[in-house]
Order: C-alpha cells, then structure tokens, then sequence
C-alpha cells in the first residue's frame, strides 16, 4: 500500500521540487555587497515569501478534506468463504486466478472505520462509526474485491449496491434498499431485499430471490432451479429452461413476464386471480385435474412440446405474458 499522502501523489514532483527547491537558494552577492536592503533585494525577499506562499497554497490546495482508503490481501485456500458487513456503499467483487483476498475500501470519511481480519480460510470485512455522531449519509464505505473463483461470499449491504461478476461458489445477498446484479455466477444464490431490485445475467445453479418492492430480471438464464417472489415487483424470465428444471415466479401485483423459445419443453401453470394472462405458447391441454384455484380468475395449463421442465407463475391482481423470445 501506498502510504505517501494523497496530494504528494497527485501533485508533480517536478514542479513540487523545482518550485521550493530554487526557493531556497540565497540572495546573490551582488546586492549583499551594496550593503543595507536595497530595492532589489527587498524586491527579492518579497518575491521568495510569496514563492514559499504559493508553494504552500499549491500542496494545501491539492488535498481533499478527506481522501483514505484501506487496501489488503490475504493468501487463501480454495474455496474461501468472505463475509460483508456494511451499512452503506457501493460493493463490487470480481472472481481472479490469485489464492488471495483482495479487499479496497474507502471509508466516506475519518468517522467511519473498516475492519478486515482472516481467521483460517475466512476474510471478515465490517464497516463500523468510530463516534455516536456519525451521520448517516457519511456511514457509508465503497469497497472493490477481488477473489477466487470458487469462493463463498456473504454480503450485507443496507443501501448502495452490489455488484458480483464470474464467482462460482454459493453466495448469500442481503439489502434493503441495495439493488444486487450478479453475472456469470454459479453455485446456490440466495438474495433478499426489501426494495432493491435484483438482475442475474448468465446465471447457472440454483436462484432464490424475494423481495418486498423490488423489480427482477433474469436474463440468459442458465439455471435448473429458479425460485422468485416479490410483492410489488415486476419479473421478467428471459433464459433456458433446462430439462427437469423448476421454474416458480410469484408476485402479488406488477408484471410477471416469461419469454420461451420454439426448441423449449415445459409443463405451464399460469394463475392471476384478478389480473390477466397474456400467452403465445401452442400449449397441448393437461389430462388430469387442475388445483381448486383454477376455477377462479384467469388461468392457463397445459405442456409446451414434451414438458420436460416445471414452470408455475402466479400473482393475486398483476398481469402474466407468455410470449415468443425475440
């Protein structure tokens, strides 16, 4: 880590070092002869002052009022597990090919303190106030992490965001206000927020997210099991859906929106009470006995070509679209 002060970095060392340097150098002799303090030389003298005076303006200028940050690594086993605590801020993670830990934060201001500590194959990373006077807009900390590819991570992170990119090891998100976006992961994902919003590109394994208000977008979906709720929210499935699969969307108001392709095989049940079901799937009509629900509201079942995988979409009064992916 760089320890040298932040204007001394931004700052020119050249211009630095030759402004105070020649700064230094004496009166020349010349005028020292004449005797006195002639008017060169108190031109001079003057002149030095205010070349020491602009000096000091261009490194006090250079500084912020707080400009800090924490940088470390940890060696680590395969499959680490990295833990996250923070109130505040902006988190991303990306997966490298290092077996180590690296963790940047940057601590809104000198009130807000970072603690990060390994314990085995475990990196525990927590923003904490350093008084009781802390404000909350400056309880805040952005961090950028790197770890392995097949690391465990667990994030709380109230408000800001959450970015996680390529880690393929089982992950636990939660947010109240945070939108969490993950790409290319893999593992078991559990995400939960009150009103942050939720996008998981080119995700494979095992999805569970829920949320109060948040909208979600799964996107490129390589997963075989895909479990999401959310009261308020839209969602939108945009992916395979591998044979097998379970594919179970709910909410109680908003857009439930499913886009399937011609080589796709799924049984279907669409049900929205008091809302309406939108569907451009050739669906070929069950045998057997629906669910006593299906009598009431708008509903739709039947199997897309061979229905190899189990899609259930339901909501109370929001709008369901099955509809040909683009």
């Amino acid at each position: 880590m760089n320890t040298q002060p932040i204007y001394m970095r931004n700052l020119s060392k050249s211009l630095y070092t030759g402004l105070c340097s020649r700064l230094g150098q004496p009166l020349s002799r010349k005028i020292l002869r004449n005797g006195g303090r002639s008017a060169a030389a108190r031109k001079t003298a003057g002149l030095k002052a205010a070349g020491w005076l602009a000096c000091g303006f261009l490194i006090v200028g250079a500084a912020p009022a707080w400009a800090d940050h924490v940088e470390k690594h940890f060696k680590v086993d395969s499959r680490p597990v990295i833990t996250l605590h923070n109130p505040n801020g902006a988190v991303t993670v990306k997966a490298w090919t290092n077996s180590e830990v690296m963790v940047i934060a940057s601590p809104a201001s000198s009130d807000v303190e970072v603690d990060v500590e390994q314990t085995g194959n475990r990196v525990d990373i927590m923003t904490h106030p350093t008084s009781d006077s802390v404000a909350d807009d400056e309880l805040r900390a952005d961090f950028e992490i790197r770890v392995p590819q097949d690391a465990e991570l667990q994030i709380h992170d109230d408000s800001g965001a959450v970015s996680v990119n390529s880690v393929l090891g089982d992950m636990n998100v939660e947010t109240v206000g945070a939108g969490v976006d993950l790409s290319d992961a893999a593992g078991y994902l559990s995400v939960k927020t009150i009103g942050g919003s939720f996008q998981c590109l080119r995700c494979a394994g095992q999805v569970e997210v829920s949320s109060i208000s948040g909208n979600f977008r799964l996107l490129d979906m390589r997963s075989y099991h895909v479990r999401a709720q959310t009261s308020k929210g839209n969602i939108l499935f945009n992916g395979e859906f591998i044979p097998n699969g379970f594919y179970d969307l709910k909410n109680y108001s908003g857009v439930i929106e499913v886009r399937f392709s011609p080589g796709d095989s799924f049984d279907l049940s669409a049900t929205s009470l008091k809302g309406k079901v939108n569907n451009e799937a050739k669906l070929i009509p069950p045998t057997h006995q629906q669910h006593f629900y299906s009598r009431f509201g708008n509903s739709l079942f039947g199997s897309f070509n061979s229905g190899r995988a189990k899609v259930e979409l339901s909501s109370f009064d929001g709008t369901i679209n099955i509809l040909k992916r683009n």
